[in-house]
């Protein structure tokens, strides 16, 4: 908002400034003079700084309103690299970004996370040094790298906090094995946390502030974003929908060690056993989607059953939190006819009349270029904030 007292901003230094330009709440030297209240030569000595640095460039003028035209000032994405990876227990992703999250060159994998961390962790280095590579790009580009993981994670100590399937992660940094080869700020967290973000970072559901985003594969998760913002919890378990317990699960045991858990008794594992009690052998989730698709009558009802299921344990999320929209992705989203049918027969019966009165419950935009998407927003967060922006142009 333009100051009106004539006095500088103290939110003015030129990290924040870089903040305006990359929102688009100041693009010329003269916007920037009057929202802040700093003198134009200040700014103009703070702009110089930051195009200096290769963060900003001069662009295109501006229409004139009178007199010579402003010079437009662009946020400058391609002035370094984001390394990034979606690790899940069937399949990852692994990609290069630009500054503004786009991607650049992606690679999928299927990774035995069993390895343990130091072999994944080996595997993702060379990968994104053969990425880098291949672009034409070296390694002192790259800025930052976000990683995510298929479990709670401890997001301010950077470490997975709770994998009961993957046992040998738990505690463990990532940062000081990424900055082995590349010495730069590392961020890790959840994998549909990182999901979430991107969702949300990409705006392919309009202008939402209220969102959650579903994972429904072979574990099923949520990441929970309230007034624009992702809701991580204390210690990062929020959106543990997946070890909610749901009715009628017939003592169902999961790994979490509890029993009758939603991921338990409706996750990809506990479909295929269901698909194949009843005389339907099945490759995997693709293969089980596929089925559906066809019109299987097993595979349609196993399906649909598991989006009443997760509807069960969305319905008191969506009465506490009012979002605008659930985004269902995972693997077990793409049979997203069936799936929804079931999430919504339960969410619009259990949910109250306001809570639902304009909530969308839409397939995912992304697909599987939302882990790493959310990977580049988590991180370009941390390596963009005003603070950190300010620490490096001093550096």
């Amino acid at each position: 908002m333009p100051r009106t007292s004539g006095r500088p901003s103290s939110m003015a230094s030129s990290g924040h400034i870089l903040a305006m330009i990359r929102s688009g709440t100041a693009t010329s030297r003269a916007e920037i003079a009057r929202t802040t209240g700093l003198s134009r030569p200040t700014v103009a000595l703070r702009v110089t700084e930051l195009i200096d640095s290769g963060l900003v460039v001069e662009g295109t003028r501006a229409v004139s309103s009178g007199g010579r035209p402003p010079t437009l000032l662009e946020f400058n994405a391609a002035s370094g690299l984001l390394l990034t990876a979606a690790l899940g227990m069937a399949r990852s992703q692994v990609a290069v970004c630009d500054l503004d999250g786009d991607v650049l060159v992606r690679t999928p994998g299927a990774l035995d996370l069993d390895q343990g961390p130091e072999a994944v962790v080996s595997w993702l280095l060379d990968t994104w040094s053969e990425q880098i590579t291949g672009l034409g790009r070296t390694p002192d580009e790259v800025r930052g790298a976000g990683i995510g993981l298929p479990g709670t994670v401890e997001f301010r100590a950077g470490r997975a906090e709770d994998l009961p399937s993957l046992g040998m992660w738990a505690g463990v940094h990532l940062a000081p094995l990424v900055q082995k080869r590349f010495p730069v700020a590392v961020a890790v967290d959840n994998d549909v946390n990182v999901m979430a973000l991107g969702e949300h970072a990409a705006g392919a559901h309009g202008h939402t502030e209220d969102m959650i985003f579903v994972k429904a594969s072979t574990g099923i998760g949520a990441g929970l974003v309230s007034g624009g913002n992702l809701l991580r919890g204390a210690l990062g378990a929020a959106g543990e929908i997946g070890h909610i317990p749901v009715r009628d699960g017939g003592g169902t045991p999961c790994r979490c060690g509890n029993t009758d858990c939603l991921e338990a008794v409706a996750g990809g594992r506990r479909l295929l056993e269901g698909a194949a009690a009843q005389g339907l052998p099945l490759s995997g989730l693709k293969d089980l989607v596929s089925r559906s698709a066809e019109g299987d009558p097993v595979a349609v009802t196993l399906v649909r059953d598991a989006g009443r299921r997760l509807g069960e344990a969305l319905a008191g999320a969506v009465n506490l939190l009012n979002p605008e929209v659930i985004v269902l992705g995972g693997d077990l989203s793409e049979a997203y006819d069936h799936l929804v049918a079931g999430v919504r027969e339960v969410v619009f019966q259990q949910c109250t009349a306001l809570a639902t009165r304009h909530l969308r419950v839409v397939p995912s935009a992304l697909w599987d270029e939302a882990g790493v998407r959310g990977c580049s927003a988590m991180v370009a967060e941390e390596i963009l904030s005003p603070e950190a922006v300010n620490a490096l142009l001093r550096g």
